[in-house]
């Protein structure tokens, strides 16, 4: 049976494709109308449209937007008209647009037939219209604002001109009156043509148009000329005067009369421009507010108003309320009206049909398959739906809608295929009339979609086409498979590979799909060696000739074998086998070398352990040289199958990546896009190279130890990892000595043991990690038979590295516990390090903190010898009074400084009495033992400690003998009386001079000698009776001279007595003199001093003179002055008085009295005197001197 005899109508009669917006024939609208399929979908959005529209004829309502989308074909602009035919109540052949739903079968709903005959009898308006064949471009500013479109489609729906707004405004004025009539009729009088005509042409019939004006009365010349000037500069739109301009006329025109645009493509004119999208959303805010429901807005889009506001990023909310009624086509709408319109079979060709697929059911599934990550492309679900799409496969139409959609986007599809008839309608009617001469079996192969599409697809992928075309080298079967090729170049949803080409090409139930796959794969050679096609991964990519012009530049980019294994290793390490340290347990990680072939991972590396991948492209390796590669590098060797896809496939994408480089910038449109292209490549070739590394690695022979290795893990990392478990395990043998694993917690807790060293734990077999700290000694032991310093730092590094691995936690702790078990020593800046005189929180801290590993010094501790510890304990026995019964080293050390510290603040007691009395025994002694003991305090090497204490043995021990006595005079009676007798002889000392008594002499002597000897101690008990004595003797003298100088004293007392009570001022100075005099009668009678005693005299003699001399001041300072003489006044004859003269007072000079001692005259001389010479000498010196004292005016009184 041929195809064409099978369809219910003729296959290939006229059928109109995509409706265009504009089209307003009888005859297309007839058709658009009788042939209108109402699918399932489309009654639903035609009850919510009239439901919703009703609002707006009932009542008011402000959600009078409608948004209708569906891809490109899906029937948006189809649906558009016909809501327009309804609305206007068209009437087409004689029947309102509403009898061809009701005659037919079309709608079966009476109540949405009711609302939609009840749409169509009200008064409306109705502006259908494609915004982008309406808007026009502006220079510089893009495209029309909306409501200038708007604008201009409601001026053109009312008779005005639609292209020059401000004349239309004109004619809406003139219409207001009632005179644009008028004006069209004698405007055509005059200018011999109709306004509709002319009014275009603005600029050139100004001189008609004033005539017009004038001759109507409706103007003045002058103001008619001075409107044509200045009109266009005038005029101003905005959307708030349009909208007041709608209002305004569904008022005039009647309580219930509507104005309906409907646009086409909106979301097309919009796309990006964010302003757009404000624009139509102020006019349906500002529409809707204002009209009520009477004036709508239904709009079609190829995506849904949720996608298109989320998309520009502003906030949209209120346009989303406006167009509350969403109508969104899908491709299962255009699927049923294609198979309605023309796949329509009649009853002899679906019996048919039904048969073969009966008979050929499993067939075709075994032909038409796709790969598993193709989206869901719908296949023959029964032998009915067979019928219905024969010649067709189910899956072409949603992926021929997915290929329009995407050919769109990518601008690959020209600018005529939206306005042009062509739709998924014509494109199933054109490839199906290309079948309709041949028999029953035969299929539609997919690239016969692409002819009806051709004349519209742009130049730089319908040239590539043409030419394959006409390339002798390539057959018919190849062109077609690079139009399939083409055609689905951007869509996600299938990947171009060969089973998925192979469903695409098929063209005949009766096809062998095996022999059609070989004709694939050989044409897709064909087409790679002509450069019209790439192979990326599995995927075939169509080409057009700027990307074959860029494949070609990419595949010149040079590269070189270092890159390409620096891009491996960065997948392998990076990405594959992340790891950057083995986990051989929770706290063991061993960091390892990486490296491709021979080349490092990132710099050099110097660890002790590796992992080497070995490349194709590292040459043949025996497998003897693989098992001493691994013993020799000490390293995990994964040799990887002579397969060397995934380093072509890194040759590739660095090539892509030095291309995409060198072009970052001036990027054509074009360009930019295949740019994208290849960057996508790229990304695309990273992930497969990652999986034919991985693929590779679980596939790879394993070398460990000069063995190949036997791995029971499959996945890539986990087979390394297990290898590098087996490296490790041999490395690193000595990592098992340690056998606990300590933290910083269990280092404090050694410290925190009170029992100082623990002596011998080092050889306890119950010592945990003894094996490792053995090694720690070893270690140790042979740095030092090098003349090494051995730093913690040192140890760090040897035991981290094989065979050890230790953390640095474990060498801490085994260095901790040897210098608490004493088995080393630790200096840090030179200064020994002791448990005794260094605080555990410091020793851990210089243990645990990096700052001080370098510093840190550790040494095998010298022992002290059996005499050493015995010198030190009998130290301690004879000089501290301490008895120690342990013979260890620390234990001794501890004790002894303690003691020696206390004994050294006892002898600090002691040195602070000296200062405060300097005579007191044995100071040398007391500082010079006190220093040695903090000579040997301050020694905090053990074994230096113990040399010096056994060296200075007999000197600490006299030091305790001769300073015992010293302890017991300052402890007992002798300290007081030894304070007694120093007392003693300073008083004697101040007057020994007075002193010839040989009794008291001796007495003193005997005194000085005890408290001058070095060591007094067996003598002191003599004192207290030489004290005695001193003290009887030396008052028996003092009471001697009291008698002697008190007569003295008593005399000049009684001679001031006497002048003192001559003068009546007495009493005033009597109680000051009485007192001074008393003061030195009381000296006299307690001093203990003779030479005080005898010094009274002179005292007594000096108050007497000051006495004297103060009452002679005090005489003188209170003596009356004399009283003036009056003179006597003289009467003059005539009883005048004459002038008295003053008389001027005789002023009586008072003699000043000077008081000298007769003792201070005499002088402290000897004289001798033999003869009566040396008495006139005498006399002469005396007179000489009382001359000097007399002055003019002065009574000298000596006494």
């Amino acid at each position: 049976m041929q195809i064409k005899s099978m369809f219910d109508k003729q296959i290939d009669r006229d059928i109109k494709g995509v409706i265009k917006v504009g089209q307003s024939d009888e005859e297309n609208i007839y058709q658009e109308l009788d042939e209108y399929v109402v699918t399932k979908e489309l009654r639903k959005h035609f009850r919510d449209f009239f439901d919703n529209y009703e609002k707006g004829i009932d009542g008011y309502t402000d959600k009078m937007g409608v948004w209708i989308s569906g891809f490109f074909g899906s029937g948006k602009s189809h649906f558009l008209k016909i809501l327009s035919y309804i609305l206007k109540n068209s009437k087409v052949e004689g029947k309102r647009a509403i009898e061809y739903f009701t005659d037919g079968k079309k709608i079966d709903d009476p109540m949405l037939i009711a609302k939609m005959t009840k749409a169509g009898t009200i008064s409306s308006d109705v502006m259908l219209f494609n915004i982008d064949s309406k808007g026009s471009a502006k220079v510089g500013s893009g495209k029309e604002a909306i409501v200038e479109v708007f604008m201009k489609v409601f001026n053109e729906m009312q008779g005005y001109c639609g292209s020059i707004p401000y004349l239309a405004e004109f004619e809406r004025q003139l219409d207001n009156e009632g005179k644009f009539e008028q004006f069209k009729q004698r405007f055509e009088e005059i200018a011999g043509a109709p306004w509709e005509k002319k009014r275009q042409a603005f600029a050139v019939i100004q001189d008609k148009i004033v005539k017009t004006i004038v001759d109507m009365d409706f103007m003045s010349e002058e103001a008619a000329r001075n409107w044509c000037k200045s009109a266009k500069g005038n005029y101003d739109l905005s959307i708030e005067k349009f909208v007041s301009l709608v209002q305004e006329y569904c008022a005039k025109k009647g309580p219930n009369h509507h104005v309906i645009f409907l646009v086409d493509e909106i979301g097309q004119y919009i796309a990006d421009d964010t302003q757009l999208m404000l624009n139509l959303q102020t006019i349906v805010e500002d529409l809707g507010t204002a009209c009520k429901g009477k004036a709508w807005v239904i709009v079609t889009s190829q995506e849904d108003i949720d996608s298109i506001t989320k998309t520009k990023g502003n906030d949209f909310s209120k346009i989303q309320g406006r167009f509350d009624t969403r109508l969104s086509l899908s491709a299962s709408n255009v699927d049923e009206v294609i198979r309605e319109r023309v796949l329509k079979k009649n009853e002899v060709a679906t019996q048919t049909l039904r048969l073969l697929y009966e008979q050929k059911e499993s067939i075709i599934k075994n032909l038409i398959t796709f790969t598993a990550d193709t989206a869901d492309k719908k296949l023959y679900t029964d032998k009915s739906d067979f019928a219905a799409c024969y010649p067709f496969i189910p899956y072409q139409f949603n992926l021929l809608g997915q290929v329009l959609t995407a050919v769109r986007t990518h601008g690959a599809s020209g600018k005529h295929l939206s306005d042009q008839s062509r739709s998924m309608l014509a494109l199933f009617q054109e490839s199906a009339i290309r079948v309709m001469n041949k028999e029953d079996g035969v299929l539609v192969p997919f690239s016969y979609f692409y002819n009806p599409l051709h004349k519209f697809i742009d130049h730089q992928h319908s040239q590539v086409i043409s030419d394959a075309e006409n390339n002798s080298k390539l057959d018919e079967f190849a062109v077609e498979l690079l139009k399939v090729l083409f055609m689905i170049k951007y869509v996600k949803e299938i990947k171009a590979n060969v089973d998925n080409l192979t469903t695409l090409m098929i063209s005949d139930i009766d096809d062998d799909r095996i022999e059609i796959r070989g004709k694939i794969e050989e044409s897709l050679k064909k087409l790679i060696k002509e450069t019209l096609v790439q192979k990326n991964g599995e995927i075939y990519i169509f080409l057009t000739n700027e990307e074959q012009e860029i494949n070609n530049a990419i595949n010149n980019e040079s590269v070189e074998m270092g890159e390409i294994i620096g891009e491996a290793s960065m997948v392998i390490f990076e990405e594959i086998f992340t790891e950057k340290k083995y986990r051989y347990s929770s706290r063991y990680l061993f960091t390892f070398n990486q490296k491709v072939d021979d080349r490092f991972f990132r710099n050099n590396q110097s660890n002790d352990i590796g992992v080497t991948i070995i490349t194709p492209y590292a040459g043949d390796y025996q497998e003897s040289t693989l098992r001493m590669l691994s013993v020799n590098e000490n390293a995990v060797i994964v040799k990887l199958p002579n397969d060397s896809t995934f380093l072509e496939e890194i040759t590739e994408s660095i090539k892509i990546y030095k291309f995409l480089n060198k072009n970052a910038s001036g990027a054509r449109g074009s360009f930019d896009s295949i740019r994208r292209a290849k960057e996508d490549e790229r990304i695309e070739k990273k992930d497969r190279i990652k999986i034919f590394i991985e693929e590779a690695i679980k596939n790879a022979d394993i070398y460990v130890n000069g063995d190949k290795a036997t791995i029971s893990a499959k996945e890539p990392a986990s087979r390394i990892n297990e290898a590098l478990g087996k490296l490790v395990a041999m490395q690193y043998n000595k990592l098992t000595y340690m056998e606990t694993a300590p933290e910083i917690s269990d280092i404090d807790a050694i410290f925190k043991k009170s029992d100082g060293q623990m002596s011998l734990l080092g050889t306890s077999d119950t010592t945990p990690n003894k094996l490792a700290l053995e090694e720690v000694i070893q270690v140790i032991s042979l740095n030092n038979a090098r003349h090494m310093k051995t730093s913690l730092k040192a140890l760090l590094d040897k035991f981290a590295a094989a065979p050890y691995g230790f953390d640095a936690k474990d060498v801490q702790w085994l260095v901790a516990m040897l210098f608490k078990q004493g088995r080393v020593a630790m200096t840090l800046n030179s200064q020994a390090l002791s448990l005794l005189s260094t605080e555990p929180k410091d020793i851990v801290r210089y243990l645990t903190k990096r700052e001080f590993v370098d510093r840190l010094l550790i040494d095998i501790r010298e022992r002290a010898t059996d005499g050493q510890l015995r010198s030190a304990k009998e130290i301690m026995k004879d000089y501290f009074g301490f008895t120690l019964s342990s013979d260890d080293d620390d234990t001794i050390m501890r004790h002894f400084q303690k003691r020696a510290n206390d004994k050294v603040e006892s002898y600090n007691d002691i040195l602070v009495e000296y200062r405060v009395n300097p005579k007191l025994p044995c100071k040398p002694l007391m500082e010079k033992a006190k220093n040695r003991l903090e000579e040997i305090i301050a020694i905090k090497e053990p074994g230096e400690f113990f040399k010096e204490v056994d060296r200075k043995r007999d000197e600490l021990l006299d030091d305790a003998e001769d300073t015992a006595p010293v302890f017991d005079f300052f402890r007992g009676d002798q300290r007081g009386i030894f304070e007694t007798a120093v007392k003693n002889l300073e008083f004697f000392g101040n007057s020994k001079t007075y002193v010839s008594n040989q009794e008291l002499l001796k007495v003193v002597e005997d005194i000085t000698a005890i408290v001058n000897d070095r060591n007094p101690f067996g003598k002191i008990q003599k004192l207290p009776e030489l004290n005695q004595k001193f003290e009887n003797l030396h008052m028996g003298l003092l009471e001697e001279e009291a008698e002697i100088m008190e007569p003295l004293v008593h005399d000049d007392f009684l001679k001031v007595k006497e002048v003192l009570d001559s003068k009546p001022f007495a009493e005033v100075l009597r109680p000051k003199i009485n007192e001074r005099f008393n003061e030195i009668f009381d000296k006299l009678k307690c001093s203990n001093d003779i030479a005080a005693i005898k010094n009274i005299k002179l005292e007594s003699d000096t108050l007497k003179i000051k006495c004297l001399d103060e009452i002679d001041e005090y005489e003188r300072t209170h003596q009356p002055a004399p009283a003036p003489v009056q003179p006597t006044p003289t009467v003059t004859p005539g009883g005048v008085e004459p002038v008295t003269p003053p008389v001027t007072p005789t002023v009586v000079k008072t003699k000043r009295r000077k008081n000298i001692s007769i003792t201070n005259v005499a002088g402290a001389r000897t004289y001798s005197i033999e003869n009566e010479q040396d008495i006139d000498k005498f006399l002469s010196e005396m007179k000489q001197k009382l001359m000097n004292e007399l002055e003019e005016d002065t009574i000298i009184t000596l006494s």
